[in-house]
């Protein structure tokens, strides 16, 4: 893969965030570092004054720890929010609730809505189906406690970006199969849902140089599954692309850059979906690459943030 020709390609306005990121192999060695950077974004004042945060321990999935919760709600809320569950990425091996703060709180104040951030145990230390069964645990405790929230049950939907989307995903399927609660929507930034893109002996040209790469995913995917990706008998509660069945889940709304390494597995997945019968709102932005919305000063950036608050908002209304 040239990176030099594939960075004729990235949108202009998006190279100097792309040469914010060093390149390196992801490894066991590299990924302290990784997990001990600090958050990319700042918590503005005013929106720390129009929101509040409350920091919660709930119920673990059965003989495993307690899951933390972090709670944003409108400073000024009135009556029964909808509510997100949200999924933080970070390949499946990093990434923490408390990082996406900055954008938590104003997405709360501006929608009006709940949001419940879960810190679900990481790989390699808790392999598949730990994360997940988090996620779960956190989407059970919303559901039970949805009066005392102030939530309405009937808004209660998913969100998650990158490992998050793909861990959003599994939950879809966990939550459809178990039958003990219904969405209202899923919405995934970029997920990661599909391991086999990792053993592909057609890997897109022009995806996944910059930022997630193939050997990045290869090692994410390898610590979550406990074994190589591309093997036979991945569940599809680890890897959402693998369900046979992707009938009955809930309306999806799925975003990605034409240069993100997950762009082909995300396209088949909608078109899965959409064959279905399953509502789903599209979006891939050109010349964008995993995680080009770290870069908010970039139109295409605005984009695709402006286009992810109205998808929300009519999910929730």
């Amino acid at each position: 893969m040239d990176r030099a020709s594939n960075r004729k390609l990235v949108d202009p306005e998006l190279l100097a965030l792309l040469d914010s990121f060093p390149a390196f192999d992801l490894t066991e060695e590299i990924l302290p570092l990784m997990r001990g950077r600090p958050a990319r974004f700042q918590t503005r004042p005013e929106d720390q004054a129009r929101t509040s945060l409350e920091r919660r321990t709930i119920p673990g999935p059965d003989g495993a720890p307690e899951v933390g919760v972090l709670v944003y709600r409108p400073a000024d809320a009135k009556g029964d929010l909808p509510c997100i569950l949200h999924i933080h990425g970070g390949g499946y091996v990093a990434g923490a609730a408390a990082d996406n703060e900055a954008v938590h709180r104003p997405l709360a104040a501006d929608l009006a809505c709940c949001i419940v951030s879960v810190e679900y145990r990481l790989a390699p230390e808790t392999p598949f189906p730990g994360p997940v069964e988090d996620c779960y645990a956190a989407l059970a405790w919303v559901f039970a406690n949805a009066k005392a929230l102030g939530v309405d049950p009937g808004r209660i939907g998913l969100m998650g970006e990158s490992a998050g989307g793909g861990l959003a995903a599994g939950l879809a399927l966990l939550a459809r199969d178990r039958g003990e609660y219904h969405l209202a929507f899923q919405h995934l930034i970029y997920p990661m849902i599909d391991d086999r893109t990792c053993a592909t002996a057609d890997p897109h040209p022009y995806a996944g140089a910059f930022v997630w790469t193939p050997q990045a995913n290869a090692f994410g995917w390898r610590s979550l599954l406990g074994h190589e990706p591309g093997a036979d008998g991945v569940s599809p509660y680890a890897a959402a692309a693998r369900a046979q069945d992707v009938s009955g889940l809930p309306p999806t709304y799925i975003a990605t850059g034409a240069l993100d390494l997950f762009l082909e597995e995300d396209l088949a997945f909608a078109q899965r979906l959409l064959r279905a019968g399953v509502p789903v709102e599209l979006h891939v932005y050109p010349g964008a690459f995993h995680g080009f919305q770290w870069a908010p000063e970039a139109k295409v950036s605005q984009i695709a943030a402006r286009d992810s608050r109205a998808a929300l908002a009519r999910a929730m209304a």
